[in-house]
C-alpha cells in the first residue's frame, strides 16, 4: 500500500469517526494478510470491531454519568445467600425492557441484604442496554432539591433528575424527611410520572412511608405514582456484611 492511500485511509477513517481501526490499521491489515478473508468477511470484521470499541466507549462513559460510588455486577450478587430474591425477575428487569414503558422498580429490605448491589448492578445492565442512568441516595437527593429550592431554581435541578432514563435512588427511609422535603420528593416523582423510570431501595415497608414522609397525604400520593407501573422486590435474608463477622465468631448468632 502506498503511504498516499494509507494517509487517505487514515483520513477517511478518522472523518467517519472509526477511530477504532484508525488506530489498529496496520494490525487489522497484517491479520487480513495472514488470514486472507473475503472481502465481505473482512469488512464484517472490521465493522465488528470498530462497534465493539464504541460500546465499550459508550458504556465506560455511561458508568462515569451514572456516579456510581462502587462497582457492582449482576455476576457478584450471591443468590444462594439471599434465596428470597427472585432471579428470574432482576435477570429480566436487567434487560432494561422496564425501561422503555417508563416503569418503576422498589426493593425493600433491611440493611445490608444486598439491595444497593441490585441497583448499581440492573442500572449498569441497563447502561449496557444503551439507557442514561444517574444514581443518587435519597439524602443527597433531598439536599440538592432543598438547596435549589432555596436558591430559587427548584425548576432547573428537578429538570436534571428528570432527564436520565431511569434514576436510581438509593437509602429511602433511613431518616425521616421534613413535611417541605417530602413535597420537594414528591414533585420529582410526579415529574418522571410516566415519563422515566425510578429505581429505588428502602429499609421500610410502604406501611411506614408515612413517617418516612412525616405526611400520610404525601406518602400515599407519591406511593400511588411509583407503584402504579411498578416490580417490587423484597429481600428478607441477613446481612451480608455480618455473615463473615458471624462465622469468624466476631458477631454472636441468633438462637
Amino acid at each position: 500500500m502506498s503511504e498516499l492511500i494509507r494517509t487517505r485511509v487514515e483520513d477517511h477513517l478518522q472523518r467517519l469517526r472509526l477511530h477504532s481501526i484508525a488506530v489498529r490499521l496496520d494490525a487489522v491489515l497484517s491479520d487480513a494478510a495472514r488470514k486472507e478473508p473475503t472481502y465481505l468477511d473482512f469488512l464484517d470484521g472490521l465493522l465488528r470491531e470498530e462497534l465493539d470499541a464504541k460500546q465499550k466507549r459508550r458504556v465506560t462513559m455511561g458508568i462515569k454519568i451514572a456516579h456510581f460510588p462502587v462497582v457492582k455486577t449482576l455476576e457478584e450478587f450471591d443468590f444462594k445467600f439471599q434465596p428470597s430474591v427472585d432471579g428470574k425477575l432482576v435477570r429480566e428487569l436487567a434487560t432494561g425492557r422496564f425501561i422503555a414503558q417508563a416503569e418503576n422498580v422498589l426493593l425493600f429490605g433491611p440493611p445490608g441484604v444486598g439491595k444497593t448491589h441490585l441497583a448499581i448492578a440492573m442500572g449498569r445492565a441497563a447502561i449496557e442496554a444503551g439507557h442514561s442512568v444517574l444514581f443518587v441516595t435519597a439524602t443527597a437527593l433531598i439536599a440538592a432539591l432543598a438547596k435549589a429550592h432555596a436558591e430559587g431554581h427548584l425548576a432547573d435541578q428537578l429538570t436534571f433528575y428528570a432527564k436520565p432514563k431511569l434514576l436510581l435512588i438509593d437509602e429511602l427511609g433511613y431518616l425521616p424527611l421534613e413535611r417541605s422535603s417530602a413535597h420537594l420528593f414528591f414533585q420529582l416523582v410526579a415529574r418522571r410520572y410516566e415519563r422515566g423510570s425510578i429505581l429505588l431501595t428502602t429499609n421500610q415497608p410502604v406501611t411506614d412511608w408515612g413517617h418516612v414522609f412525616g405526611d400520610e397525604t404525601i406518602a400515599a400520593a407519591i406511593l400511588d405514582r411509583l407503584l402504579h407501573h411498578s416490580h417490587t422486590l423484597v429481600i428478607k435474608g441477613e446481612s451480608y456484611r455480618l455473615k463473615n463477622k458471624k462465622r469468624a465468631g466476631l458477631v454472636g448468632r441468633e438462637h
